[in-house]
């Protein structure tokens, strides 16, 4: 009959084996012949196997019940292998046992409840830069791309989130563009700012999507930006009505054109783009992009202001995506676009030249979102604001509102 030996303070059950009494909270290498309770409870954790000696053997128990949320990864020693191969495996499964034993060089460290560890994940991305500031003309909506990279673990890729750019009073100067997002190689322009009304200036107009001109001259408004990638990041703002009222025009969005200021109507701004990264509940929950029609959109375009920018006229409406909306009762000032939509601000009513006109809202900010299938995410060094690791269905879906950093996968 076998007898019953302690060891490190614990009772092994007679399997021989050297059960560690410190719980395990981050990486570590183990030792042949010992067991090890692992707490993924906070973080994901690697263990490193030692050199490999037939029949030498490794457990590994899952303390908190965690491994499903946290995963453990188990990687070998130089070039030997696990299950036969150089790659790095994984136990997702809670309160495993991993019972790890060493068979030969060939097939090296085995065990029942292993499962692959991808080395790269497709990473889906939307990437929304800052909107156009508005003056006469409606602000411009922030860049926006979207696409997939193939994402190595522990690489850092840095993620920048834009800011609005700032409204303008009538009269007294042009708004300011939006600030670019990026997402490792990926950059999205800021939105154009939206210009005033009775000069030529064209400085901020262009961008991610180009602003609304003002109602004077007719001739001004932004430009679309439409780089050599696919797809194009938005599209032109439209003009002013040169006549009494300035009706300025509506800047681009993401998936149209802002349209003309028309007598004493400012031009409407370009609608947005629709996405299926993020479900409308997401979109909700976490207050990015605008939900209309069971669609989630981003990036719409400001609308434009008039002289007539008062209660009982027709008024320009933003563009689906976070355009800031001009309803018939709102004062003269303009309206901000909302936050973390890249959707233009609204242009205001144009009272005078002095320098206490009314001022056009400010763009929205932008907005990065990542939906990946395997994987973790994490922001080492901070900077980042936003929410990791959503489960969003059989994927998980990172949202990042503000500020500038790296993020990694593992």
């Amino acid at each position: 009959m076998s007898q019953t030996k302690v060891k490190s303070g614990l009772i092994d059950g007679g399997l021989g084996t050297d059960w560690q009494s410190t719980i395990q909270t981050s990486n570590f290498t183990a030792a042949a012949g010992k067991g090890y309770f692992v707490d993924t409870t906070s973080n994901e954790i690697t263990v490193t196997f030692p050199v490999g000696v037939v029949g030498a053997q490794i457990i590994i128990q899952d303390y908190a019940g965690t491994f499903a949320t946290n995963k453990v990864i188990f990687q070998a020693n130089g070039t030997e292998k696990i299950q036969g191969s150089t790659d790095s495996v994984k136990c997702v499964v809670d309160n495993a046992r991993c019972n790890i034993f060493y068979q030969d060089a060939t097939e090296g460290w085995t065990a029942d409840n292993f499962s692959p560890n991808p080395s790269t994940t497709t990473v889906s991305f939307i990437v929304v830069a800052g909107a156009g500031g508005a003056s006469n003309g409606g602000g411009g909506a922030g860049g926006y791309r979207t696409g997939t990279l193939v994402a190595s673990p522990a690489t850092n890729y840095t993620v920048t989130i834009g800011a609005g750019g700032a409204g303008a009073a009538q009269g007294q100067a042009e708004a300011a563009k939006g600030t670019d997002s990026v997402f490792n190689t990926i950059t999205s322009s800021g939105g154009g700012g939206g210009n005033r009304q009775y000069d030529g200036a064209t400085t901020n107009m262009d961008g991610g999507s180009g602003a609304g001109g003002g109602g004077y001259p007719t001739t001004r408004k932004g430009s679309g930006n439409t780089p050599s990638t696919t797809p194009s990041q938005g599209n032109d703002g439209a003009g002013g009505a040169y006549g009494a009222n300035y009706a300025g025009g509506g800047g681009g969005g993401a998936g149209a054109a802002g349209t003309a200021g028309v007598g004493t109507t400012p031009g409407n701004g370009g609608v947005g783009a629709t996405t299926t990264i993020i479900t409308t509940s997401e979109s909700s929950t976490y207050s990015v992009g605008e939900v209309s029609g069971g669609a989630v959109y981003f990036a719409g375009g400001g609308a434009g202001g008039s002289k007539n920018d008062v209660a009982g006229y027709t008024p320009g409406t933003g563009g689906l995506g976070g355009g800031g909306d001009t309803p018939a009762s709102r004062p003269s000032d303009g309206e901000d676009g909302a936050a973390n939509t890249g959707g233009g601000a609204s242009g205001a009513a144009f009272l005078g030249y002095a320098s206490s006109a009314q001022p056009g809202g400010s763009g929205g900010s932008g907005v990065v979102i990542l939906k990946y299938p395997s994987l973790t995410i994490s922001n080492p060094g901070g900077g980042l604001t936003g929410n990791l690791n959503i489960t969003s269905g059989s994927e998980k879906i990172a949202i990042f509102t503000a500020g500038t950093g790296s993020v990694q996968f593992n």
